[in-house]
């Protein structure tokens, strides 16, 4: 049995996030750390790529710079039941392909002196005293601490933290050359986001995203649901298929979301949840973001653990719930039941008509200016004055 201070299972952005902020704080730690990961780098993963300006920010903070083949978008076309929105200005989003963008921090941990197991699959995770014994297809470990990076699905959570039902969505996506469609996004920078499902009783969205795959030029096409599975998700991603002037046939891709809900737990005694394993977003299900946060946190509190032989981590779980990041997943979850709810007509009535609640919305869910970390109270002024920091760009009815 080998034994480690510390061990984080999964190596994508959360896992990553944790590492490299461990080895700002506490660099002697650094050649003791253990990242387990099920695969190898570069490898799949099913996800639209969607990286918020506020992402980019945590990367920078970790020294780690975007520098794989990406999409800047400037541009989104929204489809609600009520009416559709042309939004043009500031960057909104850059896509990019997971398979690459998740080889970039774990090449940024390995220089940095952690190691990375590749292939090694956590099967069975199980306290042993003040340690935590994990227990892998090739061999067996024991850790002080444990960071749970292991997606959705975790391993780590359920086996130490109990497993949540209702509180996991579901994806389905497809990718599509662009040459295969008649779709102008690409060219216009643009994104596309549709909430004609909610009309039909489907508490979510459907999406076109451009990206570069293998360097030719793609859409990646998909529906989201925050409870919704199966053939309802399909038949939505078939309609932006056909939306898009593509042909059917495409082989679909489906990816579990587990949302946030602040009466599960994230740490207990030497071990802490982090990214797709803590919860992220449920109204849009973007994890990306949340991933990077949360393993900057998770990073802090076991450095701290580390410093003060407090091992409970509560700090960590006392962070996340009181902080700008707390709050924002708590007001998502409220979106989700104003958005997604019976009272939806209201609210995408204003949020299609009010330029003042388009603007700030993109902000606040962005991490523009700094507006997910302000309060209510300011937004409020914000939205009366409607004076923001930066130049307002234009967002406006599409036409029909």
């Amino acid at each position: 049995m080998e034994e480690r201070p510390l061990i984080i299972v999964g190596s994508g952005p959360a896992g990553a996030a944790t590492a490299l902020r461990l080895s700002q704080l506490h660099p002697e730690l650094a050649r003791d750390i253990l990242i387990l990961e099920k695969a190898r780098h570069p490898r799949d993963k099913v996800c639209a790529g969607g990286l918020i300006p506020h992402s980019l920010q945590c990367l920078r903070d970790l020294g780690v710079e975007l520098s794989v083949p990406h999409v800047v978008v400037h541009r989104a076309a929204v489809h609600t039941p009520r009416r559709d929105v042309d939004y043009q200005g500031r960057e909104l989003c850059r896509v990019i392909r997971r398979r690459e963008f998740d080889a970039a921090p774990a090449a940024a941990v390995c220089q940095g002196g952690i190691e990375i197991r590749e292939n090694e699959r956590v099967v069975g995770v199980a306290r042993e005293g003040n340690a935590i014994r994990i227990e892998t297809e090739r061999a067996t470990y024991r850790a002080r601490v444990l960071v749970g990076a292991d997606g959705s699905g975790s391993v780590v959570r359920r086996r130490l933290f109990g497993d949540p039902r209702g509180h996991t969505g579901r994806a389905v996506m497809c990718d599509v050359p662009l040459a295969e469609t008649t779709w102008p996004g690409f060219d216009e920078a643009r994104y596309d986001f549709g909430f004609g499902p909610v009309a039909e009783g489907i508490r979510g969205y459907t999406w076109a995203f451009p990206c570069w795959i293998d360097g030719a030029a793609h859409v990646n096409v998909g529906a989201y649901s925050v409870d919704t599975t199966g053939a309802a998700l399909t038949s939505w991603v078939d309609r932006e298929l056909a939306r898009l002037g593509a042909a059917g046939g495409r082989r679909l891709q489906a990816f579990p979301i587990h949302w946030y809900d602040e009466r599960q737990p994230l740490a207990a005694s030497g071990a802490v949840l982090v990214g797709d394993a803590a919860g992220v977003d449920p109204l849009m299900g973007e994890g990306i973001s949340f991933a990077l946060e949360y393993g900057k946190r998770a990073g802090d509190a076991v450095a701290g653990a580390f410093a003060s032989g407090d091992f409970s981590l509560a700090a960590y779980e006392r962070d996340i719930r009181r902080s700008w990041l707390g709050k924002k997943l708590r007001r998502l979850n409220l979106a989700v039941r104003l958005f997604y709810g019976p009272t939806w007509p209201l609210w995408f009535a204003v949020a299609g008509r009010s330029r003042r609640a388009q603007e700030l919305g993109l902000r606040w869910y962005n991490g523009v200016d700094g507006w997910d970390q302000r309060s209510g109270w300011q937004a409020l002024r914000a939205l009366c004055s409607g004076k923001f920091t930066a130049a307002e760009p234009s967002a406006r009815p599409a036409a029909g």
